[in-house]
């Protein structure tokens, strides 16, 4: 039972406007053949009778195509009017009319309308100046009705599609969000794996290279490639856990604030592996949540490429900071002696620097230096927490080094 009432509603709704045609024909017909059969001779139907009726019975079927043809039914049905003063069909297709458009040809065909009432009741037995003030008000009945129908459905479109609009913005900024998400926790993992990875790959290379050395060497070298990797899992294991707490919104949560204290421990690691690296460290530790994370991946990404592209290169490392006048960090290596790479690049690291640079306001600029090396160079605003204008002074303007990426 529930299913069929489900197809006879379906099936109503799908023919519902023609039901409405025939249903408003109908309508018309019943008052046409009445006005007919008031207009008649006392013995029966006269020729004015059956004028009445053609006209009525042409002004009625022509209400079947109102919503396709508005103003043709309309002007047929004032035709009508001026002819056998048939009123119904004409305000059906006025109501129609109000319906489908509110504009100047509305207001034109109305005044027609109005005219035609005005004029064929002149031409009959009715007073012209009643006719001339109670047109308005019948006229202007069914305009403003079909006008307040017209009027409504046009809002329930314009709802419709808002919220339609607003549904597939919100899947949209959905799906930008999910593309955003998926982008950061590569980055994030390109940021902890690669320099970890990069340290195991310096070890086993310089085995590798030296397989006569003695037995403590190759036991150090174990140690250390154990160490790094268990660094690596540890560090692994605290992004994915912070990411299945779902604790960040902006990735602010996925590492620790770094200090100067880590980027040490960045330069000791990279030395141990067998890396000429030098550091000169300046980095108060009230640096600024975001600041001090840049500062670190910055270190961390460039000393990275060292091991992939220079691991025999002497590498110097520079990081200034203070309140006010931002924080400068500079990484430097010589021409490296031996060509090709460790390991593969995949290009990323550099965009994502230069990413995560720009988002807190810095710049960043890499590229060869003079004498054949490479140099990242950026600086980062630290504002004196007085006012809120960072400062609009360049330090690393003056630096000389072309844009590029590695």
């Amino acid at each position: 039972m529930r299913r069929r009432l489900q197809r006879w509603h379906a099936w109503l709704s799908r023919h519902a406007p023609r039901l409405r045609d025939i249903l408003f024909v109908g309508f018309s017909l019943l008052t046409i053949v009445a006005q007919a059969a008031s207009t008649g001779a006392d013995a029966g139907w006269d020729t004015k009778s059956w004028f009445v009726l053609g006209a009525g019975v042409v002004a009625s079927v022509a209400l079947f195509w109102r919503r396709r043809f508005p103003v043709t039914v309309t002007l047929v049905s004032i035709a009508a009017m001026l002819a056998a003063a048939i009123f119904v069909p004409m305000g059906l297709a006025l109501l129609t009319l109000a319906i489908r458009r509110r504009d100047l040809i509305l207001a034109i065909v109305g005044f027609a309308a109005y005219v035609a009432y005005v004029v064929n009741t002149a031409s009959g037995d009715g007073e012209v100046w009643v006719a001339v003030f109670t047109a308005p008000f019948l006229l202007g009945t069914w305009i403003a009705v079909g006008a307040y129908v017209g009027a409504r459905r046009d809002l329930m479109v314009s709802l419709r599609d808002r919220a339609e609009r607003a549904e597939a913005e919100r899947e949209l900024r959905g799906e930008q969000a999910r593309l955003g998400e998926r982008a950061r926790i590569a980055q994030e993992m390109h940021d902890v794996l690669a320099h970890k990875v990069s340290l195991i790959a310096l070890h086993a290379g310089g085995l590798e290279v030296n397989p006569a050395v003695g037995p403590e060497k190759v036991e150090d070298s174990a140690r250390l490639i154990r160490e790094t990797a268990r660094q690596a899992m540890e560090d692994l294991r605290e992004v994915l856990g912070v990411l299945r707490s779902d604790l960040s919104v902006d990735g602010a949560d996925l590492t620790p604030v770094p200090r100067a204290s880590d980027l040490d421990r960045l330069v000791q690691a990279s030395r141990s592996a067998g890396v000429s690296v030098t550091g000169e460290f300046m980095l108060p530790d009230d640096v600024p949540t975001s600041v001090g994370r840049t500062v670190y991946r910055v270190v961390q990404e460039s000393l990275t490429n060292v091991h992939k592209h220079a691991r025999g290169a002497s590498t110097e490392v520079v990081v200034h900071g203070s309140r006010g006048d931002g924080v400068r960090v500079r990484v430097t290596n010589v021409r490296p002696v031996a060509a090709g790479s460790l390991l593969p690049g995949a290009g990323a690291g550099l965009v994502g620097l230069r990413e995560r640079v720009q988002l807190v306001g810095g710049r960043l600029s890499t590229g060869p230096t003079q004498d054949g090396g490479w140099q990242v160079d950026a600086w980062l605003p630290w504002p004196d927490g007085r006012d809120d204008v960072e400062s609009g002074v360049d330090p690393g303007a003056d630096s000389g080094v072309d844009e590029g990426e590695r």
